[in-house]
Order: C-alpha cells, then structure tokens, then sequence
C-alpha cells in the first residue's frame, strides 16, 4: 500500500515513512501545491487542502498540518509555527518565554487523507514542555526544544526511534495507517 502526502519537507516525508513502514505502507512525496487556509486549527488547515487535492489527485492523498500551541502564549504559535520557526526560529520562541514559569505546551498534527473523494482526518497530540534553551541535534522545526510528558530530553535529543513512537505525527499516521489497513482488510 502507498499513500502520497503533499509537502515541501523532506525531513516530514523522511519521519512519515519511519513511522509508517512498519505498517507496510510506502510514503511518496506528491510536489503538488496545496492552499494553506489562515484557522487557529490544524484540523481545518489540513482538512481544506486535502479537500482541494482530493479532486485533482484522487485517493491516498495526504496532507499534514501540524501545530506547537504553548499554553502561556494564548496557544500561539500554533498552526503558524513554520512560519514562527521561519522568521524568529527558536532563540525568538525562547525570548518571549524568558521568565515565563509554566512552559506547557501540546503539539498537535493533523493528518488528512482522500479516500473515495472525501476526507478523513486523523489526530496526533502530545503534550510537553518547552525548555529552556535548544538541546540536541536531530529532528527538525521546534524539536530542540520540546520536551514530551514522560521524558526529560527533548525531540531531538530522543532520536528518531523514540521520537517516531511517542510524536503527535506518530499518534496521527499510526491512526491513519492502522485505518487504512483495516479498510483494506474488510
């Protein structure tokens, strides 16, 4: 089985594909150009797109929208962290929490699939922290400094193993591809 998601991220299509392989899902990178709706929810960010490239591309398409929303921040930046990470990158996240007691945070991903010409959408949350200053080096975005519940290392600092089993792109493809294999299977 193969699925094709809609993104310009490599280091996304790379985690995707860990995430999924076990399942026996291939993941392809489809170079389509996907709308980006501005909504505080990743759900309806991902839905949209998916909406419009469901009618170009057809089934197994998939587009990923994910947001970090930290709760002393009003949930900002949630889904505009790309662009959050693009223009002040970590040092600026870390600058507007400087003094700032509770770092709690959730991540969240949405996974939206066409199948049949409509979409589903599939929720991945983890809920955390952010540190105090960036640590480690894999992972990608905001991963140095986000530290899931249960663990003391961020992101980037788990690897990719733990990282692929614990994310909120892990809890929505794991979703995603265990429904995908159910439906095949009835």
């Amino acid at each position: 089985m193969r699925i094709r998601v809609a993104t310009g991220n490599p280091h996304k299509i790379s985690e995707i594909s860990q995430i999924l392989k076990p399942l026996g899902i291939a993941v392809e990178r489809l170079e389509a150009r996907k709308i980006e709706v501005q909504d505080d929810d990743v759900v309806n960010v991902a839905k949209h797109a998916a909406e419009a490239l469901c009618r170009d591309y057809g089934d197994n398409v998939v587009v990923e929208d994910t947001g970090l929303y930290v709760d002393a921040l009003g949930g900002f930046p949630g889904p505009y962290a790309e662009y959050v990470y693009r223009t002040i990158g970590l040092r600026g996240l870390l600058k507007l929490l400087e003094g700032v007691e509770n770092r709690s945070a959730v991540f969240r991903c949405a996974a939206a699939l066409c199948v049949g010409g409509d979409v589903k959408v599939f929720l991945g949350e983890t809920r955390g922290r952010i540190s105090e200053e960036p640590r480690g080096s894999g992972g990608f975005g905001f991963d140095p400094v986000f530290i899931p519940e249960g663990f003391d290392k961020t992101y980037a600092e788990l690897g990719d193993e733990v990282k692929n089993r614990v994310s909120h792109r892990a809890k929505a493809f794991i979703s995603l591809g265990n429904w995908l294999l159910t439906r095949r299977s009835l």
